[in-house]
């Protein structure tokens, strides 16, 4: 999905687990450590039961064999090993399967706080604990199965659909707790702190916005949609969303609220 990497993914033996150095399993430990402290009172609570649920080691990378377990007893997913970049077409078709991709190399220290791949903190401290979560898992295959049957063209408008949800979506109680479930959030210390602040936009989550909204990916997000709680993913993924998709194209993008690159 871009350039060439400096990151090489690891081999999972014929078991599925990889054998990780000790530098690395260091790396987890502090990235782990870091970000923990910051989410109580700030991640959804469907995050942090699946962080509960998923008892993933502190001071080890956790191996995939052992997620695959909780997650196949609770939403019936499982993660896929993948290279450190995949086509849009293989995400697509893993999700369709309930295979959520999970790249198998860990940052370096000096990409600690921002680097532009998905590696296996985000993927797995960012994303799996909510993939135990039925409305979540749900809306996440459906997203596979439409975007595997997307054109190129469409895809491109799914892709902002996941953005302002799986990554970066943030919910509101009607009780006016503010939270996130975005995996790309909860994976960022800067960012956990930055979503919350008075400093962004935030608007209350409308499909055919959120097809409509330009984003970056290597800046803080000046504009987050906003959910009530976690089970309206099941709404969106009942919603006609490529009817939305036409829509959205028909109509155009909005202005960026970003300077362009």
């Amino acid at each position: 999905m871009g350039a060439a990497t400096k990151y090489i993914s690891h081999q999972p033996d014929s078991q599925g687990y990889i054998n990780y150095s000790e530098h690395e399993h260091a790396l987890w430990q502090q990235l782990y450590q870091r970000q923990i402290s910051n989410l109580p009172g700030k991640a959804c609570d469907a995050y942090l039961q699946g962080i509960d649920a998923l008892n993933m080691s502190v001071d080890r990378i956790p191996q995939l064999p052992d997620l695959d377990r909780v997650l196949t007893q609770t939403t019936g997913w499982k993660t896929a090993a993948v290279p450190a970049l995949i086509s849009f077409g293989k995400f697509f078709e893993l999700l369709a399967t309930k295979q959520f991709p999970v790249a198998t190399f860990i940052r370096t220290k000096d990409e600690f706080d921002y680097l532009q791949e998905p590696d296996i903190f985000h993927e797995v401290f960012g994303h799996c604990p909510l993939l135990t979560n039925p409305a979540f898992a749900n809306f996440s295959h459906l997203y596979g199965q439409l975007g595997l049957a997307a054109s190129k063209e469409d895809r491109v408008f799914l892709a902002r659909l996941y953005w302002f949800t799986v990554e970066f979506g943030l919910m509101q109680s009607k009780k006016g707790d503010l939270n996130i479930y975005g995996g790309g959030i909860l994976s960022s210390p800067g960012e956990t702190l930055y979503a919350l602040s008075s400093e962004p936009e935030r608007k209350p989550f409308d499909l055919l916005d959120v097809l409509r909204t330009p984003y970056r990916i290597d800046i803080m997000q000046p504009i987050y949609y906003v959910i009530e709680h976690i089970d309206f993913l099941n709404e969106v993924a009942k919603m006609d969303i490529m009817a939305q998709v036409q829509k959205a194209k028909s109509l155009g993008m909005f202005q960026p609220k970003f300077a362009p690159k």
